[in-house]
């Protein structure tokens, strides 16, 4: 948090502005004054357990797929932070009781190697040249290789969310896996079929370790079961939190759960079992229609820039609430709740349909995006826009000489000041641009670098017609109209670092300019296919092992996929794993809408 009279100013000028641009209620204008500082004066900062910042100790993450055209085996591996800047490495293939370097000189530009000769079945392993690293090892088949590894799920159903973490401590990202993928929305009829979501957690192996059924009080959609998985106790091995909920739940005549007691549980991330339990955010009529309007999330955030704290959200669209706790020597303790004030417009109905949480501050502590507004890592609001519901808004670096992270977001109402489509400063919510005219129901956007003909990365959005407009819209870093057809404007989910190039790919049904008919493409952005035959739909594209390039995972019935490119690398970067932003959108996406994740610096031509 930064010093309080420096945010004064800051809080003060956004609250004119937004008195300005909404004039819904005298009141506002006196907001920083009268709620805000005697906030900030009254709650301090939070400190948690731990010494230092709760960090996954990662491995070298080698792995190895089908050289380009079948010529060989492709091997990739980590970068990471604790490697020297100069960090080199060599090549090992241990076949037929004989070890080999396949190095001649250590490799230093990149974190990937081809063997052109491989052996039939070899173990490959990647030393850092020198003192200084982990080392990894692979055993390789080469007539069961392919381009993906494949999780085979022991209920034989079809995930619909996914968390990544390490759950025995050994460097590698294992998985937490939510089925089956239906979904009840809180604008539909309850579910009557019996259906009930299931959390799965299974390691890198494909080794199952447990399943809890959640059971009738969860109802099986996303806005009702959300979890995340981290280290929230420091021990080096992931916990999962997750929203539970008793025996004594209540169902109205539309078969939604409309009544019962609801928790924030930790479960082991090993053998499933409860660790402790608190009570969830309670049902409020503050909120709205409770079957309608209410929506749940979790989150993780470095609340005093060491300790994970699990973050308890409910509300959306009117008033908002957020607990925030830590997890340490087996118990949940609060330290803090956040309780967005119904009654004043400027922080009401400013929910998104996911959230992410960084440090925007450069305090070393986290702050809270939770969609049109940003709460402070004492838990008060440090900004909010007042322009409602936003269905996406992205916590980013625009361009690489901007100051401070921005935030793009996408505006669900009806916007006649031409701020439906916008980017506003993180630390102040200051508006840097808006799209200029008038949008109707914005429900779709994404921040990504597609093109050199512009600097940083582009912004892109969608109506999507609720509110009787299907226009399309792509801007520059600075909000500059990029003159292409509405067809030309990319979709907004999902994205990936695939190529050599910093510009990012994106994923097709179907094939393009000579791609694969079946299944899904990776692809330029009006360009060529550089991948194809990809199946399932995404559940996620994250760095989760070899070099820094995304992986592509993926969900069919029974199995969930790990699709790894086998593209050679131009260069190196440490694993975008141990970037706190990008990480955090990762920890964020096993509850909410999916949104293809960003680092804290700029990554783009």
């Amino acid at each position: 948090m930064r010093q309080l009279n420096i945010r004064a100013v800051a809080a003060a000028a956004l609250c004119a502005v937004a008195t300005a641009a909404l004039a819904q209620d005298p009141r506002e204008s006196h907001y920083y004054y009268e709620i805000l500082q005697p906030q900030h004066e009254q709650k301090p900062q939070v400190e948690g357990f731990a010494a230092g910042r709760v960090k996954e100790s990662l491995g070298r993450g080698l792995t190895a797929v089908p050289a380009e055209g079948g010529r060989g085996v492709y091997l990739s591996w980590r970068l990471l932070e604790s490697d020297a800047p100069g960090a080199a490495f060599h090549v090992w293939r241990t076949a037929g009781g004989k070890k080999k370097r396949l190095t001649r000189k250590p490799v230093t530009r990149t974190c990937d190697f081809t063997d052109t000769a491989p052996a039939p079945e070899a173990v490959y392993t990647v030393e850092p040249a020198g003192a200084g690293g982990p080392a990894g090892s692979l055993s390789v088949r080469l007539d069961s290789l392919k381009p993906y590894t494949s999780i085979r799920l022991k209920d034989g159903g079809r995930a619909g969310k996914l968390a990544l973490a390490d759950l025995n401590g050994d460097g590698a990202y294992d998985f937490i896996v939510r089925t089956p993928a239906s979904n009840v929305d809180p604008g539909m009829p309850g579910d009557r079929s019996g259906t009930t979501y299931k959390i799965s957690a299974y390691l890198a192996d494909g080794t199952w370790l447990w399943t809890r059924d959640l059971g009738p009080g969860i109802e099986p959609g996303v806005w009702y079961s959300p979890f995340v998985a981290y280290d929230f106790d420091g021990d080096g091995r992931a916990e999962v939190a997750l929203k539970t909920s008793g025996d004594d739940y209540v169902k109205n005549a539309q078969g939604r759960v409309c009544g019962g007691s609801e928790f924030l549980t930790v479960l082991d991330g090993m053998t499933g079992r409860e660790v402790c339990s608190a009570p969830w955010p309670e049902r409020n009529d503050r909120y709205g229609n409770l079957v309608r309007q209410n929506r749940n999330q979790m989150g993780v955030a470095f609340l005093d820039g060491k300790t994970p704290y699990i973050l308890a959200a409910r509300g959306t669209y009117k008033l908002m609430v957020v607990d925030a706790w830590t997890l340490h020597d087996g118990r949940l303790t609060r330290a803090w709740r956040w309780d967005g004030d119904e009654e004043n417009p400027v922080v009401r109905s400013m929910g998104a349909h996911s959230m992410v949480t960084g440090d925007v501050d450069a305090d070393g502590r986290d702050e809270i995006l939770l969609g049109s507004c940003m709460l402070d890592d004492n838990g008060t609001l440090l900004w909010s826009t007042g322009l409602g519901h936003s269905d996406k808004a992205y916590l980013c670096k625009l361009r690489p000489d901007s100051a401070g992270l921005q935030v793009f977001m996408v505006s669900e109402p009806k916007n006649e000041q031409g701020r439906g489509v916008s980017v506003v400063d993180a630390l102040t919510g200051r508006l840097l641009w808006g799209i200029g005219h008038t949008t109707y129901h914005v429900g779709s956007g994404m921040v990504a670098d597609i093109t050199t003909q512009h600097p940083g990365l582009e912004c892109f959005a969608a109506e999507d017609k609720k509110g009787g407009s299907s226009a399309k819209y792509l801007l520059t870093a600075d909000g500059r109209k990029i003159d292409v057809a509405d067809d030309e404007v990319p979709g907004c989910y999902p994205w990936v670092w695939w190529d050599a190039d910093l510009l990012r790919e994106t994923l097709t049904r179907g094939g393009r300019r000579g791609g694969d008919r079946r299944g899904m493409s990776v692809g330029k952005w009006r360009g060529e296919t550089l991948t194809g035959g990809i199946e399932g739909s995404v559940l996620a594209t994250a760095d989760i092992d070899g070099d820094w390039r995304e992986e592509i995972i993926t969900s069919l019935n029974g199995e969930i996929r790990v699709y790894r490119t086998s593209i050679t690398a131009a260069d190196r970067r440490v694993t975008l794993m141990q970037d706190p932003l990008y990480r955090s959108y990762i920890m964020h996406m096993s509850m909410g809408y999916p949104q293809s994740p960003v680092p804290s610096f700029y990554l783009g031509e």
